[in-house]
């Protein structure tokens, strides 16, 4: 999220945090467990394990099964260990949350979608 003033700041480690933290909220309760047990740092191998899968199925993404969602997926897992990942996988969020907004229809007051 940008300031109200909509002045660039910097952005930090701790905003990627922040957000990972916002999304394991709105996930199911097992879903928070998984992501909560995966997170903590006895998970090291774990995690690094299923970083560079997901990582090498979204580069395969042109198989059955395999996807490019598992290209962010697996960057996003590694950056919980490799703090320099943190940095640009927020502003890739950002990026990409700036074009949604672009290009999803607008709605008005009532929730309608507006013709253009």
């Amino acid at each position: 999220m940008e300031h109200a003033t909509d002045e660039p700041r910097v952005v930090t480690a701790q905003d990627w945090d922040a957000r990972v933290d916002r999304a394991c909220a709105k996930l199911p309760e097992r879903g928070r467990r998984i992501v909560a047990w995966l997170r903590e740092p006895a998970r090291f191998p774990v995690r690094v394990l299923a970083a560079v899968l997901l990582i090498l199925g979204g580069i395969f993404s042109i198989l059955p099964v395999l996807g490019l969602w598992m290209l962010p997926l697996g960057l996003a897992l590694l950056a919980q260990d490799v703090p320099a990942l943190k940095v640009p996988m927020e502003k890739a969020a950002r990026w990409i949350e700036r074009q949604w907004r672009r290009w999803r229809p607008k709605k008005d007051e009532a929730g309608a979608e507006r013709q253009p």
